[in-house]
């Protein structure tokens, strides 16, 4: 506190920043001088047949991506479904709902329900 009064003695309480009188009278017209004139409207740019049909090629590009993932997920599901008959391991599928039901309900948290499956399937592979 003792500390704080003196600086304020030395420094003062007054505001040292200052503008200069009529600055921002006719700052907006100054400011307009400065800047560049603007470019030509976009609007007077043709419009070709392809910046017409853009649109629809991306949204049906996006569409066959989604087609092909869903696919290649099959896939990958499919051969996992073949090596777990093949090993002998059946397992049973689940509605999701379900899961997140009794997960909530269990009061477990990430390690601990990894655990706990991961104890369940050796087991069952005994």
């Amino acid at each position: 506190m003792k500390e704080e009064n003196e600086l304020l003695k030395l420094v003062g309480k007054e505001n040292p920043f200052k503008v200069p009188e009529d600055y921002f009278d006719d700052f907006t017209t100054l400011l307009m001088d400065k800047l560049p004139e603007a470019p030509e409207a976009i609007e007077n740019m043709p419009v070709t047949k392809w910046v017409k049909i853009k649109p629809y090629v991306y949204m049906a590009a996006m569409f066959i991506g989604a087609v092909l993932m869903v696919k290649a997920i099959h896939l990958v599901e499919g051969d996992q479904s073949a090596k777990s008959q093949k090993s002998g391991v059946s397992t049973e599928l689940t509605q999701d709902k379900y899961i997140d039901e009794t997960v909530d309900a269990s009061r477990l948290d990430g390690y601990q329900l990894y655990t706990f499956l991961s104890d369940a399937n050796e087991e069952s592979a005994k």
